[in-house]
């Protein structure tokens, strides 16, 4: 074995090399592939190798397209076969819901450069003929792009794609240890002997968190156990082939919850374990004898989908089964691979919790090699990142969760969905007295928060649909009453840092976007990639010369202090502290704020004492040390308060006392998504993100190019001078019943033109508002183009920015 390399990719299954496949195809010829025993011995060799393209979210539905492509040329590019079928794929709706969550897709799907037509129950018994000829459903989705790939077969042609491209790949060659040099490379200690680089990327599937206790991780990542069964030959389908006709689509039915497709001349019957009958496998580390092992047939976790199953295709309970194949496949809480940065440990990748490795291992390779070589993607990738679990995905956490995922994989989920499993994990103070009001509770970050407040009567749960509900009323005085009087919103779970020490302004300055404020004061500020593209805002509060307090988004406490951590200037005194777990967080927002906080503190709060985005550092009502930043995403004159987390309960009580007789009450976070829209901020990772430039975002208030050099600012004076193309814009969309709730597609005279990037009900104005994606010169005031809600037309408008009060004149009051 040699005893050097650029890359080493630990893991020899179809992600693995698909990563060393893309790493040899973009130059790094002197990549390496260590696999402990043989390709594919993992969960490769027994996966189904179906790949459905199936995605609302348009980066997740472009990778899978990227893999289809890289996977449809490598027959003519290394002569080898890859068995692959483009057979489509049909999804049976048998419920209004499902009906309208793939009507939901059919908004979107065009985005991502993808086909798809919603069928009727003639046209799906036309390509699916096995059906029960009385079989009822009200629609289905079809794909006719998708399919399924010989998973042995696609790994080895990507290996010899990448060998003939110089990489090597070393078999029977377990990697044993890890350690840093004084030069920073790694070396990796193995059973063959050790070998040095500058990147390592693991790709180790069911050993992921093994793996990662090697480099000193715990990987939110824990292998489930599926199933499916191959059948003996049916007659159907030899006659179908007989005839010369074409395979049938991959079947999906909520009816069954599972999946139907030709295998051979028979049938592979794929059901999805609910929850009470998943099983686990290696949570507490491989076992030595598991090899490329299968596991006992467990009919009795699937007997119910067996049933219906046969009912909705009687064929299927009229032959012999063939084959059971019940194996282990890594599994997240989320259902999305971890791919990208690892946190902490430089020159770290993690291609780890990959649910599905044959759908994903080409598009893996192909963006996450995209980072290691170009240092980022040409799409927002965020979704997929590792860091955005943060350390509350410790495995006891994980382990109801990920059943409750996977578990749950063929049941109907709606939009904004909190599910239930490991809940509640982190609380704030206020917890128990905001319950107390009625707070229907969501999830951020582990975080518990109000998505709204139930009245007296109304239970006290979360209501999901395509459609509105009559939580919209209750979110509408939510929003109302900021508008109006004044409301309390629950923050703790935004992520905080303290940025301190000689020489932290100048660091600061060099990498975010905007000018540091005065002391005193706050502003918003970008951090943004070399590429001028944004990685996260902050709210920058100025303390000190040398003392800052940063806020950000809650979803984005892991991300952002890797990112900024890497950053740091090597032997300065300048220190980064997450203070998230530290200081609780509440807005006291509308034309009353100011009256229900002056009586809690001697700090004047005029505009004289206390200017609009002016911070102070005060005692408010019996709590010390509180920073109150007058600063809003709502838009409204108003404050958000930061108290070391043990005054918080005390607080929240005084507050709501003094708040009684101006009319305070509580708000969640539905109605902050609304009134955000009314002011047209934009919102991290959904307007924001590493594949939009600072310009196409429309950032450009926040954007210093004046004041010298930071990360970024020469992409993007070049993007400047070139002519920037799009840009977000803010539409109104008169809707009824059903809102955007992102990614749905612009049309002009039909054809495609543009995008939502996030949106939503205004109960201000009584319409959607939406940030929208669009071509420069096409998105000025008053253009009009239509889009689809639900499968129904409707038509947009570009208006001015900040609907509601647009020069700021209620927050400066």
């Amino acid at each position: 074995m040699q005893t050097y390399a650029r890359a080493v990719v630990i893991g020899g299954g179809c992600v693995g090399v698909g990563i060393l496949y893309g790493l040899a195809k973009r130059g790094w010829h002197d990549a390496v592939l260590l696999e402990r025993t043989q390709l594919t011995a993992g969960s490769t060799w027994h996966a189904a190798g179906l790949i459905p393209s199936y995605a609302r979210s348009r980066p997740i539905g472009m990778m899978i397209q990227k893999s289809i492509d890289i996977y449809e040329g490598l027959e003519a590019e290394t002569g080898m076969s890859v068995g692959w079928h483009k057979c489509g794929q049909l999804r049976i709706a048998k419920s209004n819901a499902r009906l309208d969550e793939y009507k939901s897709y059919m908004d979107v799907y065009e985005t991502q450069g993808i086909r798809a037509q919603l069928l009727d129950d003639s046209q799906v018994k036309e390509l699916w003929p096995l059906l029960r000829n009385d079989e009822e459903m009200i629609g289905a989705l079809y794909n006719p792009d998708d399919g399924h790939i010989a998973p042995a077969d696609v790994t080895m042609a990507m290996a010899r794609g990448a060998r003939d491209l110089g990489a090597k790949i070393y078999l029977e060659t377990e990697v044993r240890a890890v350690a840093r040099t004084r030069s920073g490379e790694w070396k990796i200690t193995t059973n063959r002997g050790e070998i040095l680089c500058e990147h390592v990327i693991s790709a180790t599937g069911n050993y992921a968190r093994q793996t990662g206790a090697m480099f000193g991780l715990e990987i939110p990542a824990i292998p489930i156990i599926h199933q499916y069964w191959i059948t003996d030959a049916v007659p159907q389908i030899k006659a179908r082939k007989a005839a010369g006709l074409p395979e049938m689509p991959i079947l999906r039915d909520e009816g069954f919850e599972g999946y139907l497709r030709e295998e051979g001349d028979g049938l592979m019957f794929g059901p999805y374990e609910r929850t009470e009958k998943l099983h686990l496998f290696a949570e507490n580390g491989v076992p030595e004898w598991f090899g490329a092992d299968l596991m006992e047939e467990d009919f009795d976790a699937v007997s119910w989908n067996w049933e219906m199953a046969m009912q909705s295709v009687p064929s299927l309970g009229e032959v012999g089964i063939k084959a059971n194949v019940r194996g282990p496949f890594q599994m997240t809480p989320d259902e999305l691979p971890l791919m990208g940065k690892a946190w902490g440990v430089p020159n770290l990748w993690l291609a780890e919790g990959v649910p599905g490795g044959i759908l994903w291992g080409a598009s893996i390779g192909y963006y996450l090699s995209q980072q290691i070589v170009e240092g980022g993607n040409d799409i927002d990738t965020s979704a997929l990142d590792p860091r955005r679990y943060g350390d509350y995905s410790n495995k006891n956490w994980l382990k109801p969760k990920i059943l409750e995922s996977w578990g749950t994989h063929a049941e109907q989920h709606y939009p904004g969905e909190d599910r239930a499993a490991g809940r509640p994990q982190k609380t704030a103070p206020s917890y128990d007295f905001l319950d107390r009001k009625g707070a229907v509770w969501g999830v951020m970050n582990g975080w518990e928060h109000p998505n709204w407040f139930a009245p007296a009567g109304v239970p006290q749960q979360n209501q999901y649909s395509w459609r509105w509900t009559e939580k919209g009323k209750y979110i509408g005085e939510e929003v109302r009453a900021v508008r109006q009087s004044a409301g309390l919103i629950e923050m703790t779970f935004m992520t905080k840092y303290e940025v301190s020490g000689v020489g932290a302004a100048g660091w600061l300055d060099t990498i975010l976007a905007n000018k540091l404020p005065k002391i005193g004061r706050s502003n918003l500020s970008h951090l943004l990639t070399q590429r001028g593209t944004v990685v996260g805002e902050f709210i920058v509060a100025r303390l000190d010369e040398d003392f800052f307090f940063l806020v950000a988004t809650p979803t984005a406490e892991r991300y952002y202090f890797d990112e900024l951590s890497r950053l740091l200037p090597q032997g300065s005194s300048v220190t980064l502290r997450n203070v998230t777990n530290e200081r609780a967080g509440m807005a006291i927002v509308g034309p009353n704020a100011r009256k229900i906080l002056a009586p809690l503190t001697e700090h004047g709060l005029e505009n004289t004492d206390f200017p609009w985005f002016g911070v102070r550092e005060v005692n408010l009502g019996l709590a010390s040390d509180v920073r109150m930043l007058r600063v809003n995403y709502e838009g409204e004159l108003g404050w958000e308060i930061y108290c070391p987390i043990q005054y918080q309960r005390g607080l929240i009580a005084q507050i709501f006392d003094a708040g009684e007789e101006h009319g305070l009450r509580p708000v969640g976070t539905q109605a902050l998504e609304s009134l955000r829209l009314e002011k047209s901020y934009r919102a991290m990772f959904r307007d924001m993100n590493t594949e939009l430039t600072a310009w196409e975002s429309s950032l450009d208030r926040f954007i210093a190019l004046e004041k010298g050099e930071f990360i970024g600012r020469d992409a993007l004076i070049a993007a400047r001078d070139a002519g920037v193309r799009q840009r977000t814009v803010t539409v109104k969309i008169q809707t009824s019943g059903k809102s955007v709730i992102g990614g749905e597609g612009l049309y002009r005279d039909g054809r495609l033109v543009g995008r939502i990037t996030s949106g939503g009900y205004s109960y201000t104005f009584g319409h959607d508002l939406a940030v929208a994606l669009l071509p420069v010169g096409l998105g000025d005031v008053g253009a009009h183009f239509t889009l689809t809600i639900l499968g129904e037309p409707h038509d947009a408008f570009v208006i001015d920015e900040s609907p509601y009060d647009p020069t700021a004149l209620r927050a400066r009051a």
